[in-house]
């Protein structure tokens, strides 16, 4: 990537919340977790009374203090036509200090912030999308179409953009050294406090911590290092609106005019994926600071979870590293395996968020066709189940039992030289579990998801399997072995070239 951007992102989930008929969109922000968090104790010292705080500027720059403001001074901003910049700077400084007074670290420099509206980024973001090559547009058809989210006539950097342009409600680039806050109004741009306050805390996560090196090559490595920048982000956000919602004036959330795209430019499946670390991360820091304060929170960016294993399960953080899965090329000359270049890695991985995801999406997909609760695989309301609990921050669920005991995988993607002509494409898919149970168990579940495509065994084989030509969007071959404790499935456009690329 040509950048590291720490994002927020705003996903629609539907939440049917019980009811039987049918599906409603429900807007959700996933920083924000304020609506679904507990009352929880702390350390940290509440609020002097206004009344007999000194607000003097102090001699030396302390916690709590930024620009001239304290965490608890009040401020004159009239946000209604939008913020000027003198009440930018005081929204950005007040912030600054009460980020400080709950994390308990001191900003080394401040951080420029600019309001953009959803119609600009949007822009933005189809010029960062513009110059993709044609073996990363490839890698990331193969990714999605594996995991039965995009058909192969889709472009999945389409949707990649389209999701990113509809959903991040602010950033920080520490390339560039700015925050970026977007907003739905596109003639008077309001600043939220709490978007604010994310993005700040990530820059000062980018000056006290060494987060740009992490390694963050694929979807789950991305996943598991955002459990603790973005749940430790989170975390703080549901601490700040706390305060909001107890002693603070602050500037929360309005009601947009006008603005951007809505939940139909999102693809859900995806943003399920992405979406892992908002939801499980905060839970995995709160119990972090709740054992060892934020010390023990700070310990942890000197070893971040290797897995979202670690963090959908924060009992094995430290404990159950994953396994390094390896990929032996068996295919023929007329298959290869997209050369990404840049220094980037050639192979994809999910983790457990990815293949939990990935068996849940039909429930929602069937669910919206429906009109009703519909389930598939693993069933639709037990990823939200969590979400109709007031006393929990962890959002989604992303635990369930065939896929629970992942300990590794490696999706490796097969072009042709045709493949961006014909769409046509393949991939070796392997997934280690702790247990050879799990892995079975695993295996049951990808074949339900096969059947629901409209998968039939092939005649006189035990593991291969057919999806039908015809309207059927997936229509390809699979051949999925189970070998003790791994499960490999190969896929390729035909039964006769499963053994073209990856030889039985």
């Amino acid at each position: 990537m040509a950048r590291r951007i720490i994002a927020v992102a705003v996903v629609f989930l539907v939440v049917l919340a019980g009811c039987q008929g049918a599906p409603g969109a429900d807007t959700s922000t996933t920083p924000d977790v304020t609506s679904t968090s507990p009352a929880e104790s702390t350390t940290e010292p509440q609020s002097t009374d206004a009344s007999s705080f000194d607000y003097a500027d102090p001699d030396e720059d302390v916690l709590g203090w930024e620009g001239g403001f304290w965490y608890n001074e009040s401020i004159d901003v009239d946000r209604s036509n939008g913020l000027n910049d003198t009440e930018l700077a005081a929204v950005v400084n007040r912030s600054m200090a009460r980020v400080e007074r709950i994390r308990d670290i001191e900003f080394e420099r401040s951080v420029p912030v600019e309001i953009v509206s959803r119609e600009e980024f949007a822009n933005d973001t189809a010029d960062a999308y513009g110059n993709v090559s044609r073996n990363a547009s490839l890698h990331q058809n193969v990714k999605f179409e594996a995991t039965f989210m995009l058909a192969e006539n889709e472009s999945a950097i389409a949707q990649l953009q389209s999701n990113r342009a509809a959903s991040v409600g602010g950033y920080y680039s520490p390339t560039e050294d700015r925050i970026v806050i977007v907003s739905e109004n596109t003639s008077s741009p309001k600043m939220d406090e709490i978007t604010l306050s994310q993005e700040l805390f990530h820059a000062l996560q980018d000056q006290q911590f060494d987060i740009t090196d992490y390694n963050q090559s694929t979807q789950e490595l991305h996943n598991a290092r955002d459990g603790i920048i973005e749940g430790d982000g989170n975390y703080v956000d549901y601490l700040y609106g706390e305060r909001c919602a107890e002693s603070w004036d602050c500037l929360m959330p309005q009601q947009q005019a006008g603005g951007g795209g809505g939940s139909g430019d999102r693809h859900l499946g995806i943003a399920a994926i992405k979406l892992q670390p908002y939801s499980d991360g905060p839970v995995f820091v709160q119990q972090l600071r709740e054992e060892g304060g934020w010390d023990a929170v700070n310990a942890v960016y000197e070893q971040p979870p290797k897995s979202t294993e670690q963090t959908i399960h924060p009992e094995k953080y430290g404990e159950d590293a994953p396994t390094d899965v390896t990929v032996a090329d068996a295919s023929t000359d007329a298959w290869s395996t997209p050369d990404m270049g840049n220094g980037s890695v050639d192979f994809a991985q999910f983790g457990e968020a990815g293949l939990y995801s990935m068996l849940w999406y039909p429930s929602y997909a069937e669910s919206i066709e429906q009109g009703a609760v519909t389930n598939v695989v693993v069933p639709y309301r037990h990823f939200v189940a969590p979400a109709q609990n007031s006393g929990t921050l962890d959002l989604y669920n992303y635990s369930y039992e065939y896929t629970a005991g992942w300990d590794g995988d490696k999706l490796v993607p097969y072009v042709t030289e045709n493949s961006a002509q014909s769409n046509e494409t393949a991939y070796v898919w392997k997934t280690a579990w702790d247990s050879d149970t799990e892995a079975g168990e695993f295996a049951e579940g990808y074949r339900l998801l096969l059947e629901h495509h409209g998968a039939e065994r092939v005649d006189g084989t035990a593991n291969v399997y057919r999806i039908p030509e015809g309207e059927n969007a997936f229509a390809d071959a699979f051949r999925v072995v189970v070998s003790g404790d791994t499960v490999t499935i190969v896929n390729a456009p035909t039964v006769a070239q499963l053994d073209d690329v990856h030889a039985a």
